[in-house]
């Protein structure tokens, strides 16, 4: 009888950078496949998966189910650094394909477009001062249910831990129940939204006492 392997935790290799791709995209929406919602899903990764497989691939880690990466977890230690560089170092890199929009943002890829463009949006100094640290963890239909997440999110946040990292912050969509269930097995609670952000869900641990 053949059986098969469990997928092992893994740290990020330059031959994962088409798999962090497809991942990101195809649970891009809400943690469902955003492959038709996008007139070009690429600048789904190109903000929240590549950016830091570029900039900080220290801290990438990958779910490998012996033939492919089948999930990641993926941030920063220091978000304000890391906006930094990713205006003036990764933005460069994509903006021709991804055009700033001009005039008010219309429809889900302009949208992301501009947000690109402006990615420092996402950080919320209050937040970061307290918990410095972000992350973004995904995982395919194929590798849920499996206590993959966990153990990505326990190697990632021991990495953090290693450095000195106080805390770690996420956004989430408030419609993903199921990452909401599973953030608050994991001890994360839920933080003050910041100025002017009232769409999105923000959590956080204390990693040091």
């Amino acid at each position: 009888m053949t059986t098969t392997a469990p997928a092992v935790i893994r740290a990020y290799r330059p031959g994962d950078r088409d798999a962090l791709h497809d991942i990101c995209v195809r649970t891009g929406k809400v943690g469902k496949d955003a492959t038709g919602h996008y007139e070009d899903p690429g600048i789904l990764p190109a903000i929240f998966a590549t950016p830091y497989a570029e900039l900080e691939p220290d801290l990438v880690f990958v779910a490998d189910d012996g033939e492919r990466a089948i999930g990641y977890i993926l941030g920063t230690a220091d978000s304000t650094a890391f906006f930094a560089a990713f205006r003036e170092r990764w933005l460069p890199q994509v903006a021709a394909r991804y055009p700033a929009p001009e005039g008010t943002p219309e429809g889900p890829d302009e949208q992301l477009r501009d947000l690109l463009h402006h990615a420092e949006r996402m950080l919320a100094p209050a937040i970061a001062a307290e918990y410095p640290a972000h992350l973004h963890i995904d995982l395919l239909p194929e590798g849920q249910g499996q206590g993959l997440g966990r153990r990505l999110m326990e190697t990632y946040l021991g990495a953090l831990r290693e450095r000195g990292v106080p805390g770690v912050h996420l956004g989430m969509s408030p419609e993903n129940t199921g990452a909401r269930a599973f953030y608050d097995r994991l001890g994360f609670h839920e933080l003050p939204a910041p100025d002017g952000d009232g769409g999105s869900l923000h959590l956080g641990m204390r990693l040091t006492p």
